[in-house]
């Protein structure tokens, strides 16, 4: 394991949450679909119907972009951090744009509006995990 560095504890702190939910929804998709996030309103649930194979499928989903981005924050460089933070962006950016788009007819507004603010606040997490991992050189002229 590489020393802790912030960038690398930043990257962490995305990482985790992302992989947590991946395990639980691979693990027990009826059970995180009636309950994720685990506290306020449950989110999932408020688009049925349940559909197993689905709810598994976007775990798995989670799962690999939490995993892959912890591994690369523990395990790799600076380039392997900003890669796994580009596929948790190819990620999160679309997810951000279906719930902006697309409000729950079971939710209230300000559920939405959180929801919405929080899934936005990955996509600012991985846009700057890639600011922070890209070595910007001087340009020649300037040595």
């Amino acid at each position: 394991m590489r020393s802790l560095t912030p960038t690398r504890a930043f990257g962490i702190a995305l990482a985790v949450p992302q992989f947590v939910i991946g395990v639980w929804a691979v693990l027990s998709p009826r059970g995180w679909y009636d309950s994720f996030p685990g506290i306020g309103p449950a989110l999932a649930a408020a688009e049925p119907p349940y559909n197993a194979h689905l709810v598994t499928d976007a775990g798995a989903g989670f799962l690999a972009t939490g995993g892959l981005l912890l591994g690369a924050c523990l395990l790799g460089g600076a380039a392997e951090m900003r890669v796994a933070a580009a596929g948790y962006l190819l990620f999160a950016a679309p997810h951000l744009v279906y719930h902006a788009l697309n409000p729950s007819p079971l939710l209230d507004a300000a559920n939405d509006v959180l929801n919405v603010i929080l899934i936005g606040a990955q996509v600012a997490g991985a846009v700057t995990l890639i600011a922070l991992t890209t070595h910007r050189k001087e340009p020649a002229w300037a040595s």
